[in-house]
This record gives C-alpha cells, structure tokens and sequence, in this order.
C-alpha cells in the first residue's frame, strides 16, 4: 500500500542558502511521524513547500500515490493537506467561527452568511475530536491552548486529513502539551496522519511513531522512538554529542542587586495580573520563577524592565529606585533583559543583524559621538559578535527577519551578555529553540552567574527552572506561593504550588516570604 503522502529529492535554494538538499520523507496512514532538527535545518521549509507557500527547485510530491502540484495552499487543501503554523494564522477581534470559516464561508440565500450552521458544525467537530472552544468565543479572549484548537479545527472544518503541526508546542503550558498529545492521538484514531515538527527531544519519544531528522537541510536518518534515546537524537540533531545535564557549581551569593517590595500591577484587560510580590536577587544567583503561563509573571518582569508601570509597590536595583524607570533607564542602571517575545520586545526585524546588536548601546561611545552614528564600530562590533556567540548568518548586513529562531534568540544574547551586566532578567529565554541552542544559553546564562550576575529567570519550562536555578519562586494568580532551594526541591512540590496548593501544606519545609 502507497503511503498518503511521498516527497522524493526535495530542494530548495535561497540566496546563500540551501534549505533543503534532496529530503525524502514518507507519512503513513494513521502515523505521527515527527520531523526533528535544530532551527534552521530545513523542517518549516520542507513543510512550507508541502503546504503551497514555496515552489521547490527539484523534486517530487506523491499524495495517496498519485503525483501532486501543489502551487499553493489552496491546491494543499484541496489535496487534504493543512497546516498548523507556529506563528498562528488567527484574526484577533473575529470569533472563532469567523476565524475558522474564513476563506470558505458558507452561504445562504445567494450571498448571505450562514454562520449559525457553521459554528453547529464546529460544535460537532469540537465533540467528535476533543476539541473543546466555544464557536461564538473572540480569539483575543483565549488563552494560547486553545487558539491552537482553532487552527487545528480550520484544518478539519476544510476536511483535511493530513496534519501538519509546525512546532505545536512551542508556547504551550505542560498541562496544554497533554491535552494537545490528547487530541492528536484521537485524530490519529480516527484515521488522520499528523507530521509533527518539533525539536524537544521528550515529547518525540513521547508521541511520535517514527522519527526524521534533518540536519543542515539534509536527512540525517530515520528511526523510531523504541530504536533510539534522547541522547542519539540530539547527537544526530546537531552532529556532536551534546550534554543535556546542566553543569554548575553551588552559587556563591553576594550582595541583593534586584529587590521588589509589594508590588502590583495591572494587565492590558486592566485586571490585576501582580499581587502584592516581594522578591530579592542577589549577585552570583539564580532565582528562577516557575508557574504556569499567565499567572502574572509576564507583567512582572515586564515592570522590572520598564515595558509596564506598576500600580504601586517598590523596584530598587543596586538601591536605585527604578519602579517608573524607562527601558533604557533599566539598561543604564547595568541590567539586561532577553524578552518573552524576541519578535516584538527584542528585535526590529527589518534592521540588519549588525543594528540590532546595538539597539540598546548605539547612542553611546564607541558606537556614536553626538549624534554623529560611527558605523565602523558598529560593524567590528556585529562581526565579533557573530563570530563569539555562533550566529548563523549569510552576514551582518542581513535583516534578523531572515534568520532562524535560534539565531534570532542569539543576537538577543549576544547583545545583552556583551557588555557589563549587574542584573540579568531573561523571560523564556529558550522557547522555541532546538537543543544545541538551548545547551548554549544554558551554558551562557550559568557563566553570567558565575561573573557575578544576579539573574531572574523565568521559564514555564519546568525542567529548565529545576536545572539553572539555585533558589525557586513559584507563582500563582500573581502571587508568590512560596521560595525554595532549588537542590531540596521536587517537580512533586513545584507542581502542587503551581496548582495553587498554599505552602504550609507541604512536607518540606520552604523559605519564609513575606504575602500581602
């Protein structure tokens, strides 16, 4: 029997770049086949030429064995191919049955809309696959998890069978990723073939029937989770071994750099998002903040860093009152900040990679003299940078638009961890990157420590909070439920106080904070 779908020498050239060099790949009917590689091996590529949005050089497209042409993503659905892109495609102020009948409305009386039938429909699909959104609901309203379900639902609303889920889990929670496993395995179950794209080696072996992995636009092999381990997957990823234990000696903590006192502050509903937070940083440690997403520790480390004034309450950095300081105050006072959103906090994306190296630092010595710009710093500057931090670029003129997320994440690292930092505040710093990359901002962020830095890290990865930090705070409902050390601490607690369970509950013992 012919798989449901083939890709034979499949290529493609950009100016500089080749993205994919002869890929083959094969989906079976009914399989979760993942497709695994570093950021910048070829896989959205790959699936943007499956799905219509680019033409490949060479090679050949098979659908339930016959040849396809597929020249865009009509001719993709038309084929029952969609996709799920990581960036989703959703209109904010649409509902979501105007959001999923969008480009196929269906009609009544001649050019009349008939959503009412619509969003029945969408209640069946949602029944029949474990989909649970509300049809009539806005897409600005809902949480991330569940605008994913919408993608997923245009997707089966348009009849399309082949899945393709481009990085699916990227800004998830880890009780999302469950119910999203949840509702793959159903579609699965119900006959649909899902290409799953991804570089978190877990959740591979968790969901995937067989395995491909690309590596430099090429395939490197093709296995299955019972044939392999996390550990031969990474070393095929990045074609090296590569250690997935953090290595750190026992912090030396010095003086407090960071100190928030009772602070509060509103998020962009107006709601209170921060309640009454108290937290200390000292040099020389970590403190990381675990918590599911949107318990308040976006608004706080955007107060931090001056993105968002406070209600009321005190931010001091080195004793400096810095509670309605600017950004670039908060930059001056000797911090730096690697943001949530690297698209919207961190970069321009049309500015070339050498100006955003110095987005922070270019109205300063060396980089200007007045008002007079000296571009020859700012390009030994980019140059060296590059070189030190491993930023895969064709060169420094190149808009940051064009690079991968990975790269993109280490031109923010670069810039940041270049100059004399006293405080360091990353806000998931390594979303959505693959393992290499994530071994290297792991490795970075410990040597700040390590010079002295104190660092706020706040991460929904919880694996990742449990290996960098020496101290632990966990938020919940913009509260702090309690600190603990890091080395007596089990996911069993963090999990327990990240569901709201109140500290004096556990059996071990926690460190004091104060609660307003």
């Amino acid at each position: 029997m012919a798989p449901v779908l083939e890709l034979r020498g499949i290529t493609k050239r950009f100016p500089g770049v080749l993205a994919n060099d002869h890929v083959d790949f094969t989906l079976e009917e009914g399989e979760i086949h993942a497709l695994l590689g570093e950021n910048g091996a070829g896989k959205t590529t790959l699936m943007n030429i499956l799905y219509g949005l680019y033409t490949p050089d060479e090679g050949e497209i098979y659908v339930r064995g016959k040849k396809a042409e597929i020249h865009s993503p009509a001719d993709a659905i038309d084929m029952g191919i969609g996709m799920v892109h990581q960036h989703f495609m959703l209109v904010p102020v649409m509902t979501v049955t105007e959001n999923i009948v969008l480009g196929a409305e269906p009609t009544r009386f001649g050019p009349f809309l008939n959503l009412r039938e619509a969003a029945e429909h969408i209640r069946e699909l949602s029944r029949t696959y474990g989909l649970e959104v509300d049809p009539d609901a806005y897409i600005r309203e809902l949480p991330v998890g569940v605008q994913q379900r919408v993608e997923i639902l245009k997707l089966l609303y348009r009849k399309a069978d082949i899945l393709i889920l481009d990085e699916p889990t990227a800004v998830l929670t880890p009780q999302e990723v469950e119910e999203l496993f949840e509702v793959i395995r159903s579609l699965v179950a119900r006959g649909n073939s899902v290409i799953f794209i991804t570089h978190k080696l877990k959740e591979v072996m968790t969901i995937a029937d067989r395995v491909t992995v690309l590596r430099q636009g090429r395939v490197v092999g093709t296995t299955t989770p019972a044939e392999t381990n996390e550990q031969e997957l990474a070393a095929m990823m990045v074609g090296r071994e590569v250690s997935l234990v953090v290595d750190k000696a026992p912090a030396q903590p010095g003086d407090v750099v960071l100190t928030v006192e009772d602070l509060h502050v509103l998020d962009d509903r107006g709601e209170p998002a921060v309640r009454g937070v108290s937290l200390e940083v000292r040099a020389g440690e970590i403190l990381g903040i675990a918590g599911v997403q949107g318990n308040g520790q976006t608004e706080l480390v955007e107060a931090i860093t001056g993105l968002r004034p406070p209600l009321h309450g005190h931010i001091r950095i080195k004793g400096m009152e810095t509670t309605w300081a600017t950004p670039r105050r908060f930059f001056e006072t000797g911090a730096a900040h690697v943001p949530e959103d690297r698209q919207r906090d961190g970069l321009v994306l049309s500015y070339p990679v050498r100006d955003n190296l110095v987005l922070n630092t270019y109205y300063k010595p060396p980089f200007a003299m007045g008002f007079l710009i000296k571009e020859k710093p700012i390009e030994e500057n980019a140059t060296r940078l590059v070189q030190e931090f491993d930023i895969r670029t064709p060169d420094i003129y190149t808009p940051v638009s064009n690079l991968s997320g990975g790269n993109q994440q280490k031109v923010i690292v670069a810039r940041e961890f270049s100059r004399p930092i006293d405080l360091l505040v990353a806000s998931q710093p390594t979303r959505g990157l693959d393992v290499g990359s994530i071994e290297y901002i792991h490795r970075r962020l410990v040597e700040k420590r390590d010079q002295g830095c104190a660092v706020l890290l706040v991460s929904s990865e919880l694996d990742e909070i449990m290996a960098l930090s020496d101290r632990i705070a966990v938020m919940y409902e913009g509260q702090i439920m309690a600190v603990l050390p890091a080395e007596a601490t089990t996911r069993e607690q963090l999990g327990l106080l990240m569901a709201g369970v109140r500290p004096e509950t556990l059996s071990q013992p926690v460190e004091t904070v104060e609660e307003s």
